[in-house]
């Protein structure tokens, strides 16, 4: 029969996201949230437990000690120190979860703020100063002509790493789907790309992409500024979707608990049984015709 903290550990078990802080390693993150959920593994009681019982005494934590010694808490796609945003993380079994959404062709967000007139040696504004430049002759309708640009030779790229026919019915369903991306390995890839902010020196970028790296996207704002016959850096990354998970789901640091994060993986769970249901075909209602035994 299973104990009362092995009870609460499977409904652990699953998907969840945090919001990671700018300037906090991604490992410190996980790191806190595994201790977190250790140590109130063994002290969240199961509903429905009376008040009354008595417990057994040679079954305490103070005299068996924690229950568990270590819970596998697993990491999807990571984010640098410098950027913040929607991380996933797996708890158990959810970890194979994880490796499927870490394989499938799925998409990610973020917001990029960048400031033109500077260049650095890392494309960040912590970086070594190499260059400054002007910017009062870049307009918002020349920077949308870079981005329509950039956008435009990164579409040829997704098509070129899709190994699918373009003219064929699978390549129109798979884009109406959603489902069209590289195979395998490619390099980082832009799906979007808007200004939804243009205040120079200062802007900020819309961004979806595949197989990107945070140091690849203040690469983008770099390039930007030089297409613009300028220079720029990039002041923030911030991830605000990955996948089906986006910034209403994730826990702030004060919720990375056991409570909130069962709450967060039974949540996980039933958005991903709706999906499978929508996937259903549905059955279909006329009853197929007897036929008369001659």
């Amino acid at each position: 029969m299973a104990t009362p903290a092995v009870r609460v550990f499977r409904r652990l078990e699953g998907l969840f996201c945090v919001y990671k802080p700018a300037g906090v390693p991604w490992k410190l993150v996980r790191d806190n949230i595994e201790t977190k959920l250790l140590k109130g593994g063994d002290t969240i009681s199961p509903k429905g437990v009376s008040a009354a019982c008595v417990p057994v005494l040679s079954k305490h934590p103070l005299v068996t000690g924690p229950e568990f010694q270590h819970i596998r808490v697993g990491v999807g796609h990571r984010l640098d120190t410098f950027s913040s945003g929607v991380m996933v993380l797996a708890v158990g079994n959810g970890n194979k979860a994880l490796n499927d959404l870490y394989n499938n062709k799925v998409t990610r967000d973020y917001t990029l703020e960048g400031e033109f007139g500077t260049a650095t040696d890392d494309f960040s504004h912590t970086g070594r100063v190499v260059e400054q430049s002007t910017y009062d002759h870049i307009t918002q309708d020349k920077m949308e002509k870079v981005l329509a640009m950039l956008q435009g030779a990164n579409q040829k790229a997704l098509l070129t790493y899709a190994n699918v026919d373009m003219r064929s019915q699978e390549a129109y369903e798979m884009a109406v789907q959603g489902a069209l991306g590289p195979e395998g390995k490619s390099p980082p890839i832009l799906t979007g790309l808007r200004c939804i902010r243009f205040q120079p020196p200062h802007f900020t970028l819309e961004v979806q992409c595949l197989n990107e790296t945070q140091k690849y996207l203040r690469k983008v704002v770099h390039e930007i500024g030089l297409e613009l016959r300028s220079t720029a850096i990039c002041k923030g990354v911030r991830r605000t979707r990955d996948g089906t998970f986006t910034l209403q789901d994730a826990l702030i640091r004060h919720q990375w608990t056991p409570a909130e994060v069962t709450r967060a993986v039974r949540k996980y769970h039933a958005a991903k049984k709706n999906r499978l249901t929508i996937k259903q075909p549905p059955q279909s209602s006329v009853r197929p015709e007897a036929t008369e035994l001659s």
